[in-house]
């Protein structure tokens, strides 16, 4: 964050040596790193093609595994996975529709030379067709639509892509006029996506408008951008080789690009424009890049450090897949932050004065020390002047933006939300069509037999799933060679993602399965990928609030310690709990409601159960880094004057532009993959962390934080007398003053007096 105040201790004309300008740490690195620039620059370089080299030779492993180990779904899958050896492997679906039915001679022989084909293809351990013997479930009512089995010999993650690959262009080469072929089921998700966007592009076209508004030279807007752009190509190559480690979803390097694009350039934002005031104000390029370092590089390094403590919050919930995407969003801030506070103050050391020659004429913005009155202060004496009228009008609106969020379903993406362009969704749709929606979700019941009555319970267990309500058919159940497990397949009359499917598993969990099994010796599971993601889902959703709560809780704790106010510290959680809450209501109304739904190309929907997590840790981060700058600035006017009215007056006007320009620049790059991502999730991810910065930077911070703060008035920096010792003291940045050394004036780094 870009320390706008110059002024702290600006009447420092004796002390420190010239040594002591450079005792800070990144007052050090900072002057290391100019010194330097042409080493480093060259060490990036050479480091971003080392890993993206290494990365392209191990390739990558994305797999989106949502199983929750320990839970009924995956208790089912090791019944299976055990007394079923040829079931181990992951199956795919070719979906055949035709006008006519499949059992005509002409559509039979293509069914037969179709599986004829698909047998010997590597990985393929066994084809089963809609017309054999076994396969009456494979063919709809009215014999049109059809699916043949291919069931693979490995896991979908573990299969390589061009076997899969192979197995889809072997199927559609049998599509013809009057034969629609198309292909589902994990192995055929693992490796068919939709195809990019323009979703970078547009972001960094956006953020490059908006910087150029505000710096109006070419160099200092380009720096960010190279920065960010540096991060996430690094921070591409190390998720693809930590893709071996640990579990990250196909989706987990978009995101990574998403957030890595936002701070990336954010926080080379707010150093740039402390470079570019330090210039100004007349010192040589080299005490200028020690002093951005040494003032907003420290805030950067604390906003980076926060967004990074809240996102291992996420390792807590004990989910793989969950640690994937807070890896990946870890390596993307890291990254980013590293390229903050090394390779541009390097590049500080090329550009030198010259950071503002390539200007656009009219826009070049002339660096001040101090934030003046225009705008900004006639907005905070209206502000200040109405502080009830602004609170309620705030509270008000942020209210009912989170209305909607009351009635969030939570449920896991599937084809049926894939671009309708993806064999995958086609295949959706058509088995939605032949056999009703239940039919992309079935639900799988694996029974352990144990007891002389075993064949006799399951034959009653086949009969009571039968008429369970919510249950369209049920396939005949199928025992193990050593008949010690069963395996029934019920397929509900509701689509996976249904509120309803969730209520039909768990009425099977706790009342018609245990009804039949009880005392009987068998013991039986309801699994299969739709169960394991309503255990996923619960399991999420209570593991909400607990990380909502740690991360405030930390939150508030590291508040009052950097401001010594308990008034401060719990009024910033309390809004930035609004803002989320907003966000979270506006993706409901939009994705699940379906408000607005066409303008985003998206069909009404549930909320995949990890978003509300990883937007809520993102958010709560970056929300804390407009916090802490608004209300430094007001610190700071507190310890110097002492007049509440001033700080908020102060602290308002002094930071409004650069948070404005900094939250419209994560706007840009957020809302980019709305409009430009064909994924769903990404498109809902995108439009949540947008609108919560959106609401965060506009209505939280220039119009709710300072009219509550004015009402408060003194009691904002109250400390209970007995924390005083106990509470230690930490500061944010370091105040720069000037010290006469051989005649020349230098920069003098010192910690502000608290």
């Amino acid at each position: 964050m870009a320390n706008d105040n110059t002024s702290a201790s600006s009447g420092q004309k004796s002390g420190p040596s010239t040594e002591q300008v450079e005792k800070g740490g990144l007052g050090r690195l900072a002057g290391w790193c100019y010194d330097h620039r042409r080493q480093v620059l060259m060490g990036w370089l050479l480091a971003v093609m080392a890993v993206i080299g290494l990365a392209q030779l191990v390739g990558s492993r994305l797999d989106n595994n949502f199983a929750l180990a320990g839970s009924p779904s995956q208790q089912a899958q090791d019944l299976l996975t055990s007394r079923f050896p040829s079931e181990k492997g992951d199956s795919a679906e070719v979906v055949l529709r035709s006008g006519r039915p499949l059992d005509d001679p002409a559509n039979a022989a293509s069914v037969d030379r179709l599986v004829r084909a698909l047998g010997p293809l590597a990985h393929v351990s066994g084809v089963q067709s809609p017309l054999s013997p076994g396969g009456a479930q494979q063919l709809s009512a009215d014999r049109r639509t059809g699916f043949v089995v291919v069931r693979f010999d490995r896991a979908a993650a573990n299969l390589p892509a061009s076997a899969v690959l192979r197995v889809i262009a072997t199927a559609r080469s049998f599509a013809r006029p009057g034969l629609a072929v198309e292909l589902g089921g994990a192995p055929i998700e693992q490796v068919v996506s939709a195809t990019p966007g323009s979703t970078e592009m547009i972001g960094l076209l956006m953020a490059v408008v908006v910087m150029l508004v505000a710096f109006g030279s070419v160099v200092a807007m380009g720096l960010p951008v190279l920065i960010a752009l540096v991060g996430v190509g690094m921070g591409f190559g190390a998720l693809e080789l930590l893709s071996h480690l640990v579990i990250v979803p196909t989706f987990g390097p978009d995101m990574m690009v998403m957030i890595g694009l936002g701070v990336g350039i954010d926080y080379a934002l707010f150093v740039v424009t402390r470079y570019r005031q330090s210039l100004a104000m007349g010192h040589p390029p080299r005490d200028a890049t020690i002093v951005a370092l040494a003032t907003a590089g420290r805030a950067v390094l604390f906003a980076g450090s926060t967004v990074v403590i809240a996102l291992f919050g996420l390792f807590v919930v004990g989910l793989g897949f969950m640690d994937g995407l807070a890896l990946a969003t870890i390596v993307a801030v890291a990254l980013v932050l590293l390229g903050a506070l090394t390779l541009l103050p390097a590049l500080f050391g090329f550009a030198g004065s010259a950071i503002d020659h390539l200007h656009i004429p009219g826009l070049l913005a002339t660096p001040s020390a101090e934030g003046g009155g225009g705008f900004w202060g006639r907005w905070s004496a209206t502000v200040q002047r109405r502080p009830w009228t602004c609170a309620a009008l705030s509270l008000a609106a942020l209210i009912v933006l989170a209305v909607p969020l009351f009635s969030m379903h939570q449920a896991f993406s599937d084809a049926g939300n894939d671009p309708t362009s993806l064999t995958t969704r086609q295949a959706y749709d058509l088995l939605a069509q032949g056999f009703g929606p239940g039919f992309n979700g079935p639900l799988v019941i694996a029974a352990d037999l144990h007891g002389p009555e075993a064949s006799t319970t399951v034959a009653r267990l086949d009969a009571a799933l039968r008429q369970s309500r919510g249950v369209r058919s049920v396939a005949p159940p199928l025992f193990s060679a050593s008949r010690q497990a069963a395996v029934i397949v019920v397929y509900p009359t509701t689509a996976p993602q249904s509120v309803q499917t969730a209520l039909l598993v768990g009425r099977l969990r706790n009342d018609v399965v245990p009804q039949v099994v009880a005392g009987t010796g068998v013991t039986a599971y309801v699994g299969g990928e739709t169960a394991a993601g309503v255990d996923t889902s619960t399991y999420l959703a209570g593991r909400l609030p607990w990380v909502i709560g740690t991360v405030v809780l930390l939150a508030v704790l590291l508040l009052i310690v950097v401001f010594r106010s308990v008034a401060v510290a719990l009024k910033a959680a309390v809004m930035n709990l609004l803002s989320i809450g907003a966000a979270y209501g506006v993706v409901v109304a939009v994705f699940q409601w379906g408000r607005l739904g066409g303008l985003f190309g998206t069909a009404p929907g549930p909320i995949d159960p990890w978003i509300p997590l990883m937007m809520f840790t993102i958010v709560f981060g970056l929300s804390m880094d407009y916090e802490v700058f608004l209300l430094s600035r007001m610190r700071e006017e507190w310890l110097r004057s002492g007049d509440n009215t001033k700080a908020v007056s102060y602290g308002l006007v002094s930071s409004a532009r650069v948070i404005t320009a900094a939250a419209a620049i994560m706007v840009c790059v957020f809302g980019s993959f709305v409009v430009g991502d064909p994924l769903r999730i990404l498109d809902v991810f995108g439009l949540g962390l947008a609108v919560a910065v959106l609401v965060d930077a506009t209505i939280v911070r220039m119009m709710l934080v300072p009219a509550v703060m004015q009402l408060l008035g003194t009691a904002n920096w109250w400390l209970p007398a007995w924390t005083q010792r106990a509470v230690p003291r930490l500061a944010l940045e370091a105040a720069v003053g000037t010290t006469r050394q051989r005649g020349q004036t230098q920069p003098v780094v010192v910690e502000p007096v608290q």
